[in-house]
């Protein structure tokens, strides 16, 4: 059973999340089986990087054991989520001669061509997390999904090269590397949530991705089938809790209180007159007020307006590919902060598409807690692992995104950390 475990880590800024999943063969093939998935809270991390090796451990391993106790099988490696706003994405191109004397392309020559794509100026802080073809051309016929078997004399592919701060990965590593479990691979987030969100034809026609999580909010396009763009941003729901505590003048614990249960990022739909006795709540998180009435409509115009931000930030980065108010299929929100009411009506009108929270569609559970928007990066990352490992059997599937390399620069993380310890 051991060698069957796939583990998906998602360490946010507010929450450390582990989602274990089990390969089981049935008549169908094999498939993913979820046996549990836990949570704690998230310490020494901050808008998705390390900034206490110590607490972040600790947290770490407190998910890992509550994790092993729920499933009574101790765990060995996890598929983990890396975010951060240092994050860069940019397209490269790789040009090879095809090798074999009749011309045939062979996965060789694909593989050498992606190589080729890498060759590109890293800066000297920065390493390569993904490599991911998005399409080749031979010779003159471009637009080709996978070349092996094909006939020409020139290859060439279009990759998209997604860079991670070499500290932010060097310190990450370090804090889990310290709980005993070893990195099958680091995946951006947004891509891994969105093998469970977005389904093969909304990839094909255009979609993106969504994550508001607590410091940040991560973006991942799609177009045919293929990541298009990826970017971070550095503004989360925790920036629309302290714009409420600041408006309202009032402790964060209640003003995130406030944000869920009555706050809107629609201000036009109350009227002045629109008001709420919150001294329940007031009693509940012990503030020392006797009594509070808040306006609605104001509250909604503090939210509506760091929501149009966010909104705004991810408009530019559509505008930076061409795809502002064009995709078709739509955007999907996910992570705590797309729990906020009405927040996917704003992100129709900032963005001009259409929009709705995501659910997962891809993959059967028998556990509902995993269906939590919250769960759906950790659920991604089990699935990429699965996904990936089942991968390696069958022979290589060349629209996989990106796997595994990421591994070779981890190899050199791990033998430095070892170098470490005495």
């Amino acid at each position: 059973m051991k060698g069957n475990i796939i583990a998906g880590l998602d360490i946010g800024s507010t929450a450390v999340r582990l989602v274990v999943g089990q390969k089981t063969a049935n008549e169908a093939g094999e498939q993913l089986q979820i046996l549990g998935a836990v949570t704690v809270p998230a310490e020494g991390i901050n808008r998705g990087v390390v900034n206490s090796i110590e607490d972040a451990t600790s947290a770490i391993s407190a998910c890992l054991e509550k994790a092993e106790r729920l499933i009574g099988v101790p765990l060995a490696n996890v598929w983990v989520g890396i975010n951060g706003p240092n994050l860069k994405c940019e397209k490269s191109r790789g040009v090879v001669a095809v090798g074999r004397s009749d011309n045939e392309i062979t996965e060789d020559d694909v593989n050498r061509a992606i190589e080729a794509a890498q060759a590109l100026s890293v800066p000297p802080n920065y390493e390569i997390l993904h490599v991911i073809p998005v399409k080749f051309s031979v010779d003159n016929q471009e637009d080709i999904k996978d070349p092996i078997g094909m006939t020409g004399v020139r290859l060439e592919v279009e990759t998209l090269i997604i860079q991670g701060f070499s500290t932010q990965i060097k310190n990450l590593t370090k804090a889990i590397y310290h709980t005993g479990l070893e990195i099958n691979d680091l995946v951006l987030s947004p891509l891994a949530a969105a093998e469970v969100v977005i389904a093969p034809k909304q990839k094909e026609l255009g979609a993106a991705l969504i994550n508001i999580g607590s410091a940040t909010a991560s973006l991942a396009v799609f177009e045919e089938g293929e990541l298009l763009h990826a970017a971070v941003i550095p503004i989360g729901s925790e920036h629309i809790t302290a714009d409420v505590a600041i408006g309202l003048r009032c402790p964060i614990n209640l003003a995130e209180r406030i944000k869920l249960e009555y706050g809107s990022s629609v201000s036009q739909q109350f009227t002045k007159k629109d008001e709420v006795d919150i001294s329940e709540l007031l009693k509940e998180e012990n503030v020392s007020e006797e009594s509070m009435v808040i306006s609605k409509k104001y509250v909604a115009e503090i939210i509506e307006a760091r929501v149009e931000e966010i909104f705004d930030k991810i408009d530019n980065e559509l505008k930076k590919i061409d795809r502002s108010g064009m995709l078709p299929a739509g955007v999907f929100l996910i992570g705590g902060g797309a729990k906020l009411n009405d927040i996917v009506e704003t992100a129709k009108n900032r963005l001009r598409l259409p929009a709705c929270l995501g659910v997962n569609k891809n993959i059967m559970l028998a556990i509902d807690k995993v269906n939590d928007i919250n769960y759906l990066t950790a659920l991604g990352l089990a699935v990429w692992g699965n996904q990936l490992t089942g991968r390696g059997k069958k022979g290589a599937k060349l629209n996989w995104p990106g796997g595994g390399l990421a591994g070779k620069g981890l190899e050199k993380i791990k033998d430095w950390f070892k170098s470490l310890i005495p």
